[in-house]
């Protein structure tokens, strides 16, 4: 009596594979990431690391909060700059 009420549910059959075409679709997807992604964030990290390096005790720096100082000491982490005579702030 259900039956005229409810339709059974049947299992329908498998899709046909597209192997090939998932493989692509994933490659591109992959291409896409390291060209628009990881490779220019790479880049931006390689120039900012070769800044950092480059500073020296004595240079006048502007940090990205609109910080103004000079550099006083220079270590792998951090910056030691003095924003004004006897003010020295640590930036990272």
């Amino acid at each position: 009596m259900l039956d005229f009420f409810i339709s059974p549910a049947h299992a329908q059959e498998a899709a046909a594979g597209g192997g090939i075409a998932q493989i692509v679709m994933l490659v591109g997807f992959v291409l896409i990431f390291y060209f628009l992604l990881w490779r220019p964030q790479a880049k931006r990290a390689k120039q900012h690391k070769q800044l950092v390096s480059g500073l020296a005790k004595g240079d006048e720096v502007v940090i990205g909060g609109g910080l103004v100082g000079r550099v006083t000491k220079v270590s792998d982490e951090f910056l030691t700059l003095e924003v004004s005579e006897g003010t020295e702030v640590n930036v990272q």
